[in-house]
């Protein structure tokens, strides 16, 4: 099985770009997206000539905000949306979808902000989520994949140092929250099979970043420690463009 995740920084525009292309030639079993900014029914008009796969969207009450989508040739037994805490539910960050051998989640993690207003919301956010997987995990193992809006080392972004405890993304609070999905042996499977390599999933706009490679990893896919033997690779795929991130990809046995 190979699956994809991938933040597509607004579904309807990129699907104006190579995405359909780039999905059919990578031909994933299954596809995350995360950040579709569209209604339920605009994520399925978007990806409708993408016929292989049942289509799975959550979208929030603001709109053209956030919002996740799975497209699955594989249908899951079950799909669930949201964690079931009212404060986090209204923002179409969470989709379930249960297969035979594990859950599936995609993910839109909250940003901090680039005041770090949000930063207080976002330790709660995590400390949350963490409990919702654990449930889950009572069940089956989980693979957990999309946009954390966290690098975790300082070998998973350009400038760490310039970073640290001032950018959304970098600050200490949210490196503890991914050092506590570590903890609860959640296992972050690019590191698992590279713990040395330099790649990126996020650049920004900004002072072309992307061509310099001036990025961030912030894209991961989180393995419970019982599943990961039925993972053969674990990559990220740089020369796919259209958003500001790339997609990252899992293999499974």
């Amino acid at each position: 099985m190979h699956i994809i995740s991938f933040n597509v920084n607004g579904i309807r525009a990129i699907t104006q770009k190579t995405f359909i292309q780039d999905m059919r030639d990578l031909n994933p079993d299954i596809i995350c997206l995360q950040e579709t900014k569209a209604s339920v029914e605009q994520v399925k008009e978007a990806v409708s000539e993408l016929t292989d796969y049942h289509v799975f969207a959550n979208e929030a009450e603001k709109k053209g905000y956030s919002g996740t989508a799975i497209l699955s040739k594989i249908e899951p037994i079950s799909v669930t949306y949201d964690m079931g805490i009212e404060d986090h539910d209204t923002q179409g960050r969470i989709i379930c979808a249960e297969y035979l051998d594990f859950y599936l989640i995609t993910v839109y993690v909250p940003n901090s902000g680039s005041e770090l207003l949000r930063l207080p919301y976002r330790t709660t956010w995590d400390s949350d989520f963490l409990v919702y997987l654990k449930k889950l995990e009572e069940k089956k193992p989980v693979l957990v994949c999309g946009d954390f809006n966290v690098a975790h080392k300082a070998i998973d972004l350009k400038n760490p140092k310039p970073n640290y405890n001032k950018s959304a993304g970098y600050m200490q609070e949210e490196i503890d929250g991914m050092d506590n999905f570590h903890a609860e042996d959640l296992v972050d499977t690019f590191r698992h099979f590279a713990p040395e390599e330099i790649k990126y999933t996020w650049w920004s706009y900004r002072a072309g970043a992307r061509q310099k490679n001036v990025g961030w990893r912030i894209d991961y896919f989180l393995s419970s420690k019982s599943f990961l033997p039925n993972i053969e690779k674990s990559y990220i795929l740089n020369e796919i463009l259209g958003s500001d991130h790339c997609p990252v990809g899992v293999k499974l046995k």
